[in-house]
């Protein structure tokens, strides 16, 4: 299943036992039941996307239901929130070849024991996609 609202409600609730960040552009939520939700881009000419920061402990997401899962998504400089407008600041001043098409995805997860944003960026020349991909992959 690719990625949509209700992938977020299926997470609701649902015990990791592990949660593994592979490079800066995948993660891997894994529960004992042997299902699988892997949140990754595809990448493509003329893109970059990737994962920019992890705001807390991926391991704070294991061994206890999941009580939040949302994304909070952005394409404007207006839609950043004041503490991220630095680090947007530095990335503009970087040679990016990529800058026709930005978007900011903030994903947002919590159990009892803490909580984690995960912030993707991704630049394109505007004709390939910078969306991530959540998908739910069962019997693993």
């Amino acid at each position: 299943m690719s990625y949509d609202v209700d992938i977020f409600n299926d997470m609701l609730g649902v015990t990791f036992t592990e949660v593994n960040q592979y490079d800066d552009d995948e993660i891997v939520f894994k529960t004992a039941e042997g299902e699988k939700w892997r949140m990754y881009h595809a990448q493509d000419c003329c893109e970059c996307v990737s994962i920019e920061d992890v705001c807390g402990d991926l391991q704070d997401l294991v061994g206890h239901p999941l009580v939040q899962a949302e994304s909070v998504t952005s394409t404007t400089e207006n839609d950043i929130p004041d503490e991220e407008r630095v680090w947007l600041t530095l990335k503009d001043e970087l040679n990016n070849d990529f800058d026709e098409d930005q978007l900011w995805t903030f994903y947002k997860f919590a159990t009892i024991k803490g909580s984690v944003n995960i912030r993707w960026y991704g630049t394109s020349n505007g004709y390939y996609s910078v969306h991530v991909s959540l998908d739910k992959i069962e019997g693993v």
